[in-house]
């Protein structure tokens, strides 16, 4: 069973995400783009510190390691880490309205938000599916990669949305 603290972080993650994804959509100053991209990247970096602290720790308020990741963590750590250096240049770009990634055409924009899309609807089927397979564990057993999918796809949809 998933532990009561991860819950609420799990819902409070999805909560924020689409709050960040639902802001956006509405006319907004010019710092909402990068402000959301930065939370996005922040609930990420918060999910590896999360699993980081299981690796070490093992605190009874987090779910053993097999809730975490269907990857090897030596594998998939690594990925992590290069995907929040890649997250926060894109953050600093943004924020700064120049660079590579402040200056996307809105071909590559279109292609994120397509992308993001069927990310996020492949990552509500297997959620689905793992849930009805696992009755036992409905809601949260195994949610944490799903959930955290949500987030990048997120991540993306409002990175493509800026250049389109």
């Amino acid at each position: 069973m998933t532990p009561l603290p991860t819950r609420v972080w799990l819902v409070t993650t999805l909560v924020i995400t689409a709050a960040v994804v639902g802001t956006l959509g509405l006319p907004a100053p010019p710092l909402s783009r990068p402000t959301g991209l930065g939370i996005l990247t922040l609930l990420f970096a918060l999910r590896v510190a999360g699993q980081g602290l299981v690796q070490a720790r093992r605190p009874t308020w987090l779910p053993p390691n097999g809730e975490w990741a269907l990857t090897p963590y030596r594998v998939l750590l690594p990925v992590q880490l290069a995907l929040i250096a890649l997250m926060v240049w894109i953050d600093v770009d943004v924020a700064l309205g120049r660079g590579r990634w402040a200056q996307l055409a809105v071909s590559p924009g279109n292609g994120m938000l397509w992308f993001s899309g069927i990310y996020a609807a492949t990552m509500a089927i297997r959620y689905g599916w793992r849930m009805s397979r696992r009755a036992d564990q409905r809601w949260f057993g195994g949610a944490i990669p799903i959930f955290f999918h949500w987030v990048l796809a997120s991540y993306l949809l409002v990175l493509g949305g800026a250049h389109v």
